[in-house]
Formats: structure tokens, sequence, C-alpha cells
């Protein structure tokens, strides 16, 4: 498989030597969290079940990555980083995640924010939902319980609610956070989807992912969440990102039905 980024081979060879195994890695892109990352470390190996990270840095000028290399001694075969040139996308550096905790192993795979508005103790309820209750794919969900979102204007949460409205009714799948970020994969899933062939790289990302584990008929829920706005660093959000996401599904949802055996052939081949 192919890892774009600078330190893969350093750390695949710490993460042998050093024997430390854990069945689940939390992959965690960041640009620009010096602010929340030391913290997010230390919060997350406090947990009572044994999570890895996978830090995927896109070239942050504050430092982020410095301070992540710095701590891997700090926490031996637990942390790791993966470094890469520029600015590339939410969805590039999951799936540059994806590959490597594929290739090294591991059974159960998160997606989080480094800027805590994904609750870390949330963590054990996901791997739970997939480990002790057998989903292929567990979501943290703001909307699946009333509106369980804080600290965001009405407006912004009005327009999630809705995009999640929205892609439900295009995409007919029962979920009701289709854009959440805060997910645990069985592997099972991602060796299924093809994840070469994922197409959008913003919040998008996490509907087509969504899509084509709910098309492989993958066994999903949704855990509920309280989703806290951030109170350090900057929002990643763009009109752009939200273009990519209205407007990018519904020609995900035709091509699916109109070219059903081509758009197959590309996701899960």
């Amino acid at each position: 498989m192919d890892f774009p980024g600078r330190l893969i081979s350093q750390i695949s060879v710490h993460l042998s030597k050093n024997g430390s195994m854990s069945k689940a890695v939390v992959v965690v892109p960041t640009y620009n969290e010096i602010e929340n990352i030391p913290r997010l470390l230390r919060t997350v190996f406090s947990l009572q079940r044994q999570f890895h990270i996978l830090v995927v840095d896109d070239n942050s000028p504050d430092g982020t990555a410095q301070f992540v290399a710095d701590s891997m001694s700090k926490y031996p075969g637990k942390l790791f980083l993966m470094e890469r040139e520029g600015k590339q996308g939410l969805g590039t550096a999951y799936i540059a995640g994806f590959k490597w905790a594929l290739e090294q192993g591991y059974e159960y795979i998160f997606e989080m924010d480094a800027d805590f508005s994904h609750n870390p103790n949330d963590l054990i309820r996901l791997y739970n939902a997939c480990y002790r209750q057998n989903y292929d794919v567990a979501i943290g969900s703001r909307y699946v319980k009333g509106v369980n979102v804080v600290n965001w204007p009405m407006g912004r949460v009005l327009m999630s609610w809705l995009a999640s409205k929205y892609v439900q009714m295009v995409m007919r799948m029962d979920i009701c956070d289709a854009t959440a970020g805060f997910i645990c994969y069985n592997r099972r899933v991602l060796e299924r989807i093809n994840l070469d062939n994922i197409r959008f790289v913003g919040y998008a990302f996490q509907i087509e992912m969504k899509f084509k584990s709910h098309l492989s008929q993958f066994k999903i829920k949704e855990v509920p969440i309280i989703f806290r706005d951030r109170t350090k660093g900057e929002s990643k959000m763009s009109s752009g990102i939200i273009s990519e996401a209205i407007f990018g599904i519904l020609a995900l949802k035709l091509k699916s039905v109109f070219f059903r055996k081509r758009f197959n052939e590309k996701s899960f081949h």
C-alpha cells in the first residue's frame, strides 16, 4: 500500500519493536492544532481501554507535528506520526491513515477531530458498539436523539441538521448524522471499500464513506454524543467544503443508480 508522508518507515519499525499492540487506533488529522494536541494525547492515553493514535499532519506551521514527534518517546508504541506536504484535505488524510492502520493489523479504526468537539471518553462507547454489539460501523451522532450540539450558532446548527436530512432523503440511508466525523470502523469495512476511489476530500468524504458502507450492507449503529464546538484554534469549514457536500452527494447517488455496475466495480474492487 502507498502511504504518502514522511516518517512512515520509522513508525512501522517503532511499532514492531515495541510489541505493544492495541486492537484500536484513532486517526487524527491535524493542521495547526498545537493548542489542542497535547491535551488530546494525555486524555486518550489515560482512558481505561488502550487506544493507539496516528496523527496525520498536513505541514502545520505552528509546530503540531514537531510536538507529536517529540512526544513519541513518552508514549512508546502508542503514538505515531505521518507528516504530509501541505494541506491536502480531510478525506485524503483519513485515507492515508486508514491504509496505514490496515497494514499494521488494527481491527478497529477510528476517526476523531483534534479539537475536543468529540469527547475522547466516547471512544469507548463507539468501540463497544463494534466489539461487544457486533456492529461494523459506529457513528458518534449529534442528531440520533434530538440535537446535541453545544456552542454552535443557531444558523450553523440548522444548516448541519438540514444537511443530514437532505442526505437521508437523497441517499435513502437510515442515518441521522451523515456528516459526522467521529466514527469507528471494523477493518472489514475499510478492506471492502476501494479507498483509492473515494472521490471527496471535504465533509462529503464522511457521507461517501457511510453511503458505501450502507451499500455493502454493513451493520451501522448511531451512538448519541454531545458535540461541542472547538474553544481553541480555528475551524477548517469553508464554503467550498459545504458546496462539495451538497452537490457532490447528488452526483454520487445518481451514479450509483444509473451506472450501478461501473460504480460498484470502482467502489468495491
